[in-house]
């Protein structure tokens, strides 16, 4: 064996002997960190994998199933976990009531006289019979008489429902209910007719959730853990694995809980298939719904004025959208009412004023990929058209969770370790809606002068949730406070450069900044995709390659590119990528015959009449081709003539009429801003628009070097960077 070989042999040992130590000191700290569990919060806790095999084989919610393995599963013991296990399939197997086997379980209800069943239950108050009547969901029972107790105690049984152990009761029709009030006296029906009363009757109902949080246990419990220790349980009590992601990938999924521990937040998430977008809000949390599909009415979500009840919003702590692409109100006042409730947590119906708590949550898919997305539209592309242009309705969302760089879910990324009970992690998060911590950054920083009133605001709020949950406790450094502030400032930041995008000038302010009170230094925050590739390149292009900045069909600014060939020929000019937009055709004829005009005065070598031209013309961002193609089509057609490239990252404004007069560009800011975004580094402007160069704030100036023209052949010169 040579030296070489005995050098890689050691390597492969040592490697292995890295890997193995690295394993086992991740299976320590992990026993460690559940040994904690059980010492801290013994009886709320639960083992994950018990929950995700039995989940696959019925279909209740995650909240119904951990109630019962709390109960059933509580110990170290394998046996008894094995017998509790078994108990819950039992219990699920017998008194589950799936929807097809209805008629069965209330055969069998008939047959026994009495039985528990499990099952979402609503309950309504009858005016008319002056009572309480409970409607079984999968049972499809309704109209059942139900004790006023149970309400008065349990009131989300009136809000919408609850899941519930129910003990039922089959006996004969009477006035007499079968069931009893708190004192032990029989109730009895206030009417004497009773036809309609079902021979079911309610004997006892327990709802599937914690009766109480005990804050004070929980704030003294974070002490015993580390911030990635509780990180991890959090994660855990999800039923995600955290030793499967990275650190950024968990503070992704921590940013997904902000909407539960927040009031009025506003958070969108795009991102690929695949990615458990709205597995939190459907699953995990018995606070918040999800409304699939998108449609929905300003009654069912907002207002109901012919019942006088309030919707979605005021009865749950979440309302999430699943498919965003989708949303589809069929009032046409639901936007305008959904952009008054997430700026301010109230709107108008009728003649007054309705306020509530609920956040917003839009998820939906990308289906292309981020960096084309962001050359050629933006992030809010999969919006419908009235919300994914409307920059007022996008303004109000405070935080954009960027989901592409969360991975696909495969089996390894879910959990087989302990954490807290699904009803408990809900319960002490909704209790944590109460607090604030969002003054914490006035201690340490002050936040720079880019952020408007509005981006402040969903800072605040970002890093009250992020304190809130990551410290419940209020023991947090001015480290801690520095991580969460940044990963805040780069979630709206995201929000602010779409709407850039969109809105030009308006958002110009998007350098985000934070400002250390001890130092007074200034520290910028950016968002890692702004970084990627920019639709005009570094470096020189092919000769005939045109980049031009103008408004286009849609009226908005965007980036067009041509590419040009050139053959042997008798001066024919074809042009391809134009449709049959009639004032597109009519600008680039204006530049092809301004060159056989004027061509001598350009170059002696061009040679017009000697060959043949095709240019095809490109709009990059979807919004419509520009009718401002004279000047960069003469530019093209002289670049390919002569076999000279334009100057490198250059960008071409302004036009030219059949005359030669130069035309001023319009909205010179703004174009300039698109020209930024785009990665021009040379702008081409016409003379004519010097004046307007006070519109354009310094910094944005800086940021080009500006070549001015003064006459088309002057524009071609300068393009070609002939002196």
């Amino acid at each position: 064996m040579g030296f070489m070989d005995a050098f890689s042999k050691n390597d492969e040992v040592t490697e292995n002997e890295i890997t193995v130590t690295t394993e086992t000191s991740e299976e320590n700290s992990r026993e460690e960190l559940n040994r904690k569990l059980r010492q801290t919060f013994d009886g709320k806790i639960v083992r994950k994998d018990l929950t995700k095999h039995i989940k696959e084989g019925a279909n209740v919610p995650i909240y119904v199933l951990e109630y019962l393995l709390g109960q059933y599963c509580n110990s170290d013991d394998e046996a008894i976990i094995e017998r509790g296990v078994e108990t819950v399939k039992n219990i699920l197997s017998n008194n589950y009531v799936r929807p097809d086997e209805a008629q069965k379980v209330l055969s069998l209800l008939r047959q026994k006289g009495s039985h528990t069943v499990i099952d979402m239950i609503t309950v309504e108050l009858n005016m008319k019979m002056d009572m309480y009547e409970a409607t079984f969901s999968n049972l499809g029972l309704s109209r059942i008489p139900i004790s006023e107790e149970y309400p008065e105690q349990y009131d989300r049984l009136l809000c919408g429902g609850i899941w519930c152990i129910v003990q039922l009761e089959y006996g004969d029709s009477s006035d007499d209910f079968g069931i009893v009030d708190m004192d032990g006296a029989e109730l009895r029906s206030k009417k004497s007719k009773q036809k309609d009363v079902s021979p079911v009757s309610i004997t006892k109902l327990t709802p599937i959730q914690m009766p109480n949080v005990d804050m004070n246990q929980l704030k003294q419990g974070r002490a015993a853990f580390t911030k990635n220790e509780w990180i991890d349980v959090l994660l855990r009590s999800t039923g995600m694995e955290p030793d499967e992601l990275s650190y950024r990938e968990k503070w992704l999924l921590i940013t997904r809980m902000l909407p539960l521990v927040e009031n009025n937040f506003n958070l969108c998430e795009l991102g690929p298939r695949s990615t458990g977008k709205s597995h939190l809000y459907k699953e995990i949390s018995p606070n918040s719904i999800l409304v699939s599909g998108g449609q929905t009415t300003v009654a069912n979500l907002f207002y109901n004025m012919g019942k006088r009840t309030m919707g979605l919003v005021g009865l749950w702590d979440v309302v999430a959208f699943d498919e965003v692409a989708g949303i589809n109100f069929k009032d046409k006042d639901g936007i305008q009412i959904m952009k008054d409730y997430m700026a301010s947590g109230s709107f108008a119906r009728g003649k007054e004023e309705k306020a509530a708590s609920a956040s917003m949550v839009f998820v939906g898919n990308i289906n292309q990929s981020v960096d084309v997305l962001l050359k050629t539209s933006s992030l809010f592309d999969p919006f419908p058209p009235e919300m994914g242009t409307d920059t007022a309705f996008l303004d109000r969302m405070h935080c954009y969770n960027p989901g592409w760089e969360i991975p696909k879910f495969r089996p390894e990324h879910f959990t087989n370790d302990y954490g807290f009970i699904t009803d408990y992690l809900a319960g002490f998060i909704r209790e944590l809606r109460k607090e604030q911590f969002g003054d914490a950054i006035d201690k340490y920083f002050r936040l720079g002068k880019n952020l408007n009133q509005r981006d402040t605001i969903a800072v605040r709020r970002m890093v009250d949730g992020y304190l809130k949950l990551l410290y419940p406790d209020g023991n947090f450094s001015k480290e801690d406070v520095v991580e969460v502030l940044e990963i805040a400032l780069e979630m709206r930041r995201r929000v602010k450069e779409q709407l850039k995008k969109l809105g030009g000038m308006e958002f110009y302010d998007v350098n985000f900044s934070y400002i250390d009170m001890d130092d007074m230094s200034e520290h910028y925050v950016s968002v890692p995709e702004q970084g990627g590739g920019k639709l005009i390149p570094e470096g020189m292009c092919n000769p005939g390659q045109v980049y031009t900045i103008s408004h286009g069909k849609s009226d908005m600014i965007g980036v067009f590119r041509l590419e040009s060939q050139m053959l042997p020929g008798n001066g024919k000019f074809d042009r391809t990528g134009l449709g049959t937009d009639r004032e597109c055709k009519e600008a680039v004829d204006t530049a092809f015959n301004f060159l056989k005009a004027n061509g001598n005065r350009i170059s002696g070598s061009l040679g017009v009449l000697n060959k043949d031209f095709v240019i095809n013309y490109q709009d990059l961002q979807g919004i419509g081709m520009t009718h401002k193609l004279a000047l960069p089509t003469l530019i093209a057609l002289c670049s390919i003539a002569l076999g000279r490239p334009v100057q490198s990252s250059m960008a071409v404004i302004g036009d030219f009429s059949i005359g030669g007069t130069i035309m001023k560009a319009d909205n010179l800011a703004s174009t300039l801003q698109v020209c930024l975004d785009s990665g021009a580094k040379k702008v081409l402007l016409p003379q004519t628009s010097a004046v307007d160069l006070g519109t354009v704030p310094a910094e944005l100036m800086s940021s080009f070097s500006l070549v001015f023209y003064q006459s088309a052949e002057d524009a071609v010169f300068k393009a070609l960077g002939v002196e």
